[in-house]
């Protein structure tokens, strides 16, 4: 069970208590990140082992928990209390039935009712939208903090990103690699009162927004730089054709700039359809590395039983 926190003294004991009853088997784990009240005091009183993470945000806490702790499962939630504890029993048995990761949805459940951040709501639906577009899915919570891993999903998984980011690009990696992926609804409930959030709605939302993009063109080079370019070329191509028609009327090219501009557009456009082409070949070679590398991972983990 990991619990990455920072300044959750008001939930965190009640939290680790909640997940010690419902996962009794299981060892709590609390990564403490800078946090300057008593969160970490606190989980270690009930019960949970504690360790800290100096490097400052999610992202960061999530990468040296998926380094450091082997097991068969891993469950994951926050330390503000809005997760119940009672649904990741059923979480582990779907992973332990195959699943790579699975996913505790609040968007079908009760999230857009006890959330009282519409800014959140809103962002929530854009991403979600963007995101099942893109790579044809139906994913419905893309960002939510409450899931559930098979140990080769955690092995193999590269945590790039540095802060709230980290679950929008995990959702994206396992879409990008055609994983097993269940989502499973739970109950959402709003922070207790005493409890801070520490999203920053807008500056959180501008990183998540960067974190698709940036995995947009990097798992989908060539409808990324493929439509950039053929939206480039066209307005070469237009350019071109407002000159070619004065031509022809007149016998004499008047804008010899606007007809330089336009080859020079409608050259771009190739290019980076070429560059589209080129990195889609590469995307689907590291998809294939990526399906070797989890093949043996999983192989040496049987092998070690």
């Amino acid at each position: 069970m990991l619990l990455p926190c920072f300044n959750e003294e008001v939930t965190i004991g009640k939290v680790v208590r909640d997940f010690r009853a419902a996962l009794p088997d299981a060892v709590v784990y609390v990564y403490d990140n800078n946090s300057t009240d008593r969160t970490a005091q606190i989980a270690r009183e009930a019960g949970a082992v504690v360790r800290r993470e100096p490097r400052q945000g999610k992202g960061n806490v999530i990468r040296a928990m998926f380094e450091d702790i082997d097991a068969d499962v891993y469950v994951m939630a926050d330390g503000d209390d809005t997760y119940p504890a009672d649904a990741a029993p059923a979480m582990v048995a779907k992973v332990l039935e195959g699943y790579d990761m699975v996913i505790g949805d609040r968007l079908s459940s009760t999230y857009f009712q006890e959330n009282k951040r519409p800014f959140h709501n809103f962002g929530n639906r854009l991403v979600r939208g963007s995101i099942n577009h893109l790579f044809g899915a139906h994913v419905t919570d893309i960002m939510t903090g409450y899931r559930a891993f098979s140990f080769t999903f955690v092995k193999t998984y590269p945590v790039l990103s540095r802060g709230f980011e980290v679950e929008t690009e995990m959702t994206i990696h396992s879409l990008n690699n055609n994983l097993r992926l269940y989502e499973t609804p739970i109950r959402y409930r709003d922070r207790p009162a005493g409890s801070v959030s520490k999203l920053d709605t807008v500056g959180d939302g501008i990183r998540v927004m960067g974190t698709i993009f940036r995995m947009i063109r990097e798992y989908k080079p060539l409808p990324f730089f493929g439509g950039l370019g053929l939206l480039v070329g066209l307005i070469g191509l237009a350019l071109c054709g407002m000159v070619t028609a004065e031509f022809v009327g007149t016998g004499m090219v008047a804008r010899f700039p606007t007809l330089i501009g336009a080859i020079m557009l409608v050259i771009v456009g190739l290019l980076l359809v070429s560059t589209g082409i080129i990195l889609d070949v590469i995307a689907k070679n590291d998809r294939k590395a990526f399906l070797v590398e989890a093949n043996t991972i999983s192989y040496m983990r049987r092998g070690r039983r």
